[in-house]
């Protein structure tokens, strides 16, 4: 979401700017045009005036003063008259001893001419005829002040344009936070459906995502139901199986075939590694519960009377502990991590002299479980020969294998880890890291 907001924020800033510039300066020139239109059309009627001023007299053309604007008169005033006619050239007091730029056409100069004291001036050239004779009359008004103007309006702009982007980013962001609201809470929910903190999304959501929110929920129900489906054909697959099985390996076991050593040995060792099998094959296929949310573990409700199931089957001589944070719930299905840590304490509780201690805790990037028992432990050189996927059940040393193998699967299904020890008590610790499935999903 802050991604969609930082690229909203700057697609709205680069679209202000550059519009803001170009509306800018466009309005700020045709301004300006306007104005030296208008400039022109009062430099036109004062060249007009000073042509009406030409009258004849006793030797030619003569120029009445008593006609001239006052600010002709004021040196340096910013308006200023330059007449040629012949050999004769008159100009302004206003210029003292300066001089008007010559320009080389008629009318309006384009660009601004350098005049006295620093002056810029816009000047207008008019080519007339009086009393038979050619005129050039040539004024200019210093355009400085209106070009400061304009410098100052353009930072009074620019200031304004900074303060209205301003508002407009901070308004922006509300609205887009409120806009994108209903995409936070449905992110949210999806990161709950994945805790097993809920099974469907909230249908109450704007008309846009209605579509989306049914599609989820409508996949998240045939899902769950094709899950519950697959998980029964299992279960009856499971049920169905066994009992031929134990029918044969009772017959294996049929004092009968004490004739035949070498084939009641072989037959019996494949009839349990195919029993050893099938059993692990079936609790990796039911791993797929972690496809769709669950009940969450608990491991302060759950591990008292798992720790006590143990305690039965394996006698009162060993200590069973557990230490988990209050208020945690593990994010994955109950009966995937019952299973999990079912087998891990059976395995410990196996071999344990007289300790096993079970250890949850949460990490930054997800969780660790340890499980560690005072018994004889793995020797370094066999612990990898464990986790080995290629080695046979039947083959691993000091009984650790299959417990351990299944508990291996559930682990590399989560995308965790999983590695063997020596203990402080002198037997064997399992560490286990698990990320949390809500990393996975935002990542993803």
């Amino acid at each position: 979401m802050k991604s969609i907001q930082r690229r909203l924020s700057l697609g709205l800033v680069s679209v202000l700017l550059v519009a803001g510039i170009v509306v800018g300066q466009v309005s700020l020139w045709l301004f300006e045009s306007g104005l030296q239109r208008y400039l022109e059309s009062g430099l036109q009627d004062d060249s007009e005036n000073l042509l009406f001023a030409l009258s004849r007299g006793p030797q030619g053309l003569q120029l009445d003063e008593r006609r001239l604007s006052p600010a002709y008169q004021r040196p340096f005033s910013g308006h200023y008259f330059s007449i040629e006619f012949g050999d004769i050239h008159w100009r302004s007091r206003s210029l003292w001893d300066a001089q008007l730029p010559k320009t080389a056409h008629s009318g309006l100069n384009n660009t601004l001419q350098p005049g006295p004291e620093g002056q810029m001036l816009l000047v207008l050239r008019s080519d007339y005829k009086r009393f038979g004779q050619s005129v050039t009359i040539t004024v200019a008004q210093d355009y400085s002040p209106i070009r400061n103007s304009f410098q100052q309006v353009q930072r009074i702009g620019l200031g304004l344009g900074t303060l209205a982007l301003a508002v407009i980013l901070l308004l922006q962001r509300i609205t887009v936070r409120r806009a994108l609201r209903p995409l936070e809470t449905a992110r949210m929910q999806i990161a709950q459906l994945q805790k097993g903190q809920r099974s469907q999304l909230d249908a109450q959501v704007p008309i846009e995502l209605e579509p989306l929110v049914k599609q989820i929920n409508h996949l998240l129900t045939h899902t769950e139901d094709t899950l519950k489906r697959s998980r029964n054909a299992l279960g009856n697959v499971g049920h169905a199986l066994k009992t031929p099985l134990a029918v044969l390996i009772s017959l294996a076991n049929d004092p009968r075939l004490a004739t035949y050593p070498d084939i009641q040995t072989t037959l019996r060792a494949q009839l349990e590694q195919v029993e050893q099998r099938m059993n692990r094959e079936l609790n990796r296929a039911r791993l797929a519960g972690d496809a769709l949310p669950g009940a969450q573990f608990d491991p302060q409700a759950e591990l008292p009377g798992l720790l006590a199931t143990l305690a039965m089957i394996h006698g009162q001589h060993v200590n069973l502990t557990f230490q988990a944070p209050d208020n945690v719930h593990l994010p994955w299905d109950r009966e995937d991590m019952l299973e999990l840590l079912g087998n891990l304490l059976d395995n410990a509780c196996k071999w344990a002299d007289s300790r096993v201690e079970l250890s949850l805790r949460q990490t930054a990037n997800g969780y660790e479980i340890e499980v560690q028992d005072d018994g004889p432990g793995i020797a370094p050189d066999e612990r990898d020969q464990v986790l080995s996927r290629g080695t046979r059940l039947d083959e691993q040393a000091n009984g650790h294998g299959l417990g351990l193998g299944i508990v291996r699967d559930i682990v590399d299904a989560w995308g965790g880890q999983m590695q063997l020890a020596a203990g402080q008590w002198g037997g064997l610790l399992v560490t286990i890291n698990l990320p949390d499935p809500a990393d996975k999903a935002t990542t993803a």
